[in-house]
C-alpha cells in the first residue's frame, strides 16, 4: 500500500476587510459633503472643501467622482435606496398582519431613518429638488409606488377584489407620505415633532386607505 506525506497544516486565511480604502474614502467624501451641505448652501460648497473635510486629496475625488454634481447625485441616491429598503422591508415581514398594522410600520420604518438628522434630511429634500432630474426622480418614485403596492398586497384584510385598484392607491400613499414627511423638514428650521408627524400621517393614510379599499353600498 502506498502512503503519501502528510500535508502540511493550511495556514490561516486572513479575514478580509469588510470596505475596502477606495469604499472608505469615496464614503468620508459623502458624509463630508453632507456636513457642508448642511452649514451652507450648495453652491457655495468646493471641492477642495470636501477633500479638505474628507482627509483626502483632489486626485482622490475626481477618482471616484466626476463633478462635485456627481458627488450631490450620489448623495441623493443613496439616502431614497435606504429609505426604500426600510420601506420594502415592512412588506417581506411575516404574513398576516392587517392594513393598519402595516401602515403603522412603513410610519415607523420612514421617520426612523430621520431620527436625530433632521438638518442632514432637509438639506436632502431641498437638494432634491434642484438636482434630481425628472427622468431619475420618475424612476425612483416608481420604485416607491412598487413598494407600497407590495405591502397593501400583504395585508390580510385587504378587500378581493380591491375596490381602487393597487397601483393609483399606492401612488395616494407615497404622495401622502413623502409630501408630509418633506416638507416638515423643509418648513421651518426647527427640527420636527417626529411622534407629531407620524400621528399626522397615521391619520392621513387612514382617512384616505379607508376611503380608497371601502366596498361600496
Amino acid at each position: 500500500m502506498t502512503t503519501h506525506p502528510a500535508l502540511p497544516p493550511a495556514k490561516p486565511q486572513r479575514r478580509r476587510p469588510r470596505q475596502s480604502r477606495a469604499r472608505l474614502t469615496a464614503e468620508a467624501l459623502q458624509q463630508a459633503f453632507v456636513q457642508l451641505l448642511v452649514e451652507r448652501d450648495y453652491e457655495r460648497i468646493t471641492i477642495r472643501e470636501i477633500t479638505g473635510l474628507a482627509g483626502t486629496s483632489l486626485g482622490s475625488f475626481y477618482e471616484y467622482f466626476a463633478s462635485k454634481e456627481d458627488l450631490a447625485r450620489v448623495c441623493l441616491h443613496l439616502r431614497s435606496k435606504a429609505l426604500l429598503g426600510a420601506l420594502q422591508a415592512v412588506a417581506q415581514a411575516p404574513a398576516g398582519r392587517r392594513l393598519d398594522e402595516l401602515v403603522q410600520a412603513v410610519l415607523v420604518s420612514q421617520l426612523a431613518a430621520h431620527q436625530g438628522a433632521a438638518a442632514e434630511w432637509a438639506a436632502h429634500y431641498l437638494l432634491e429638488r434642484h438636482l434630481s432630474g425628472v427622468a431619475a426622480y420618475r424612476k425612483m418614485y416608481q420604485r416607491f409606488v412598487e413598494a407600497w403596492v407590495l405591502v397593501l398586497q400583504a395585508a390580510a384584510d385587504l378587500p378581493q377584489p380591491p375596490p381602487t385598484p393597487l397601483p393609483e392607491v399606492a401612488r395616494a400613499c407615497q404622495t401622502l407620505l413623502y409630501g408630509l414627511v418633506a416638507h416638515a423638514h423643509l418648513g421651518s428650521e426647527r427640527a420636527p415633532d417626529l411622534a407629531a408627524l407620524q400621528r399626522q400621517a397615521s391619520q392621513a393614510l387612514r382617512g384616505y386607505l379607508g376611503q380608497a379599499l371601502m366596498r361600496p353600498v
